[in-house]
């Protein structure tokens, strides 16, 4: 199929990986080990769910990277969306027929703990496109899902187990949603609070007018919250706020915190 299938994972940069993880912890997500991408210049710790994952990004000691660094320029926090596909040949077809420079399938490696490089490797098929005023879109393949979605990364003490949707606040959401569409090769349809929403087959994202009521207190564009859904009714992440003070909202089907609690980007726990 040549159509995006999945929110794969967010990506969410920060300045200090320890400190990034350090919040995602007390927010009740286990991390996968320190890994190293970007030919070492980028260190990654993940929050692995049953469905899709979250992945928080810094530079490495010593790294570099140009592409963090416009980012962190603009804000810490959530900046990166991958949309899975099942089928790469299929997908650059559909890309190239709408127009969309892609050239070609860009495939990476890395070990799952870089301070085991000999352990297990993690496999990737990226295809590139170019970079969105909204975010960094990537159409990802795993090669080798086994190696990142194991059972040990994958009990949350938070009881999260589903990456649900991305929510962002953008300037102008007919464009945007006209620059998805053609990117996830799938149609939008309104959204109940203005704007539009991609459906994919498992994930959604939703891109909202900067003055909706989700979106009123970020600057534009950017993406502003992620859903996560749990297992247990939220009672874990609810006990879990409230005992270390984290300061949260509560409605009747969501528990939120806030941005600054979460590595510039509201989490919304359903």
């Amino acid at each position: 199929m040549s159509q995006a299938v999945a929110l794969d994972h967010v990506g969410v940069v920060g300045r200090d990986l320890a400190a990034l993880a350090a919040q995602y912890e007390r927010l009740g997500f286990a991390l996968t080990p320190i890994a190293l991408a970007g030919g070492g210049r980028i260190a990654n710790r993940c929050a692995m769910l049953r469905q899709g994952y979250l992945e928080l990004m810094a530079l490495a000691p010593g790294g570099s990277s140009a592409t963090l660094a416009r980012m962190l320029a603009h804000h810490a926090g959530a900046h990166v969306i991958a949309l899975a596909v099942d089928n790469t040949a299929a997908a650059i077809a559909r890309l190239r027929l709408a127009g969309i420079d892609c050239p070609g399938v860009e495939q990476s490696e890395r070990a799952i703990d870089a301070a085991d490089p000999s352990g297990p490797h993690a496999r990737f098929a990226h295809l590139s496109v170019p970079e969105q005023p909204e975010a960094r879109i990537n159409l990802i393949l795993h090669l080798t899902p086994e190696a990142l979605w194991q059972e040990r990364f994958m009990s949350h003490p938070n009881h999260a187990v589903a990456l649900e949707e991305v929510v962002l606040a953008v300037p102008a959401p007919a464009e945007s949603a006209a620059r998805f569409s053609r990117l996830a090769g799938r149609p939008v349809v309104p959204d109940r609070s203005g704007g539009f929403a991609l459906i994919l087959p498992h994930g959604r994202i939703r891109l909202l007018p900067p003055d909706a009521g989700e979106t009123a207190s970020f600057s534009v564009p950017s993406i502003v919250g992620i859903t996560l859904r749990t297992d247990d009714a939220r009672a874990a992440i609810t006990r879990l706020l409230t005992g270390a003070g984290i300061p949260f909202v509560v409605t009747d089907h969501a528990v939120t915190t806030w941005h600054v609690s979460s590595g510039g980007v509201a989490l919304c726990f359903t």
